[in-house]
């Protein structure tokens, strides 16, 4: 999802950046209401910030001869939503094109689209869906992982086709060749980002219960069956 910079011509460019504003102010606005209802909370947004940060860092040779990136977006929307985690992603993204060369600024909104917004608008969809199921809820995380990591890189294969459509087929065909691009290391980075991200929400289940409760992620009787599977 780092497309890297000078990649896009300006004008997609633009239309990225006119597409990401308007998340990231509406998460900006939610971000400023969660912490002056709840101070505690910011633990949890600090955690949750540095698996993204952390995972998104990781540079994987592809056996396509691109490369790929886990994204850590999953815990975040579960936690606080796509709009929040479109800010949390895009302190990220910056961080990492200023002293990783990890994407740029000129296509920082593109990257901030695939990886902040669609993906876990993606995640945060299927965990709406499963959250008052009786499905586990360490199923609904590594679902929800899984497609926020996956949806990142059809969201960027899109990016692509759209700016440089093939001369047969056009953008279908572009966009076909750069998701297979990207699926192919993709999928199984996928499955082990959500079993991983799974263990970790675990261990909040385990220490800081209390939280996912307060902020309504999942209900006590949810959060209480999960720790009895624990122990």
């Amino acid at each position: 999802m780092h497309i890297m910079e000078g990649f896009l011509p300006w004008q997609w460019c633009l239309v990225w950046w006119i597409a990401a504003i308007p998340c990231l102010l509406l998460g900006i606005y939610q971000l400023k209401r969660v912490l002056a209802s709840d101070r505690e909370a910011l633990p949890l947004l600090g955690v949750t910030g540095g698996f993204v940060f952390i995972l998104s860092s990781l540079k994987l040779p592809s056996v396509t001869g691109s490369c790929s990136h886990p994204t850590g977006t999953g815990l975040s929307a579960i936690s606080f939503g796509p709009w929040i985690t479109a800010v949390v992603c895009a302190i990220v993204l910056l961080f990492q094109s200023l002293f990783l060369a990890h994407g740029g600024l000129s296509v920082l909104g593109a990257n901030i689209v695939s990886m902040g917004v669609v993906g876990p608008l993606m995640g945060y969809s299927v965990y709406r869906l499963l959250r008052n199921t009786s499905v586990n809820i360490y199923i609904t995380v590594f679902l929800v992982t899984a497609l926020a990591d996956m949806f990142t890189y059809v969201t960027t294969s899109l990016e692509l086709a759209l700016a440089y459509p093939a001369e047969t087929g056009g953008y279908i065909s572009s966009f076909i060749l750069f998701l297979g691009i990207f699926a192919v290391t993709q999928v199984p980075l996928a499955i082990v980002e959500g079993i991983v991200l799974a263990l970790v929400f675990k261990y909040i289940v385990a220490l800081k219960p209390d939280i996912l409760i307060r902020l309504n992620i999942f209900s006590k009787e949810q959060i209480d069956s999960a720790r009895d599977e624990i122990s």
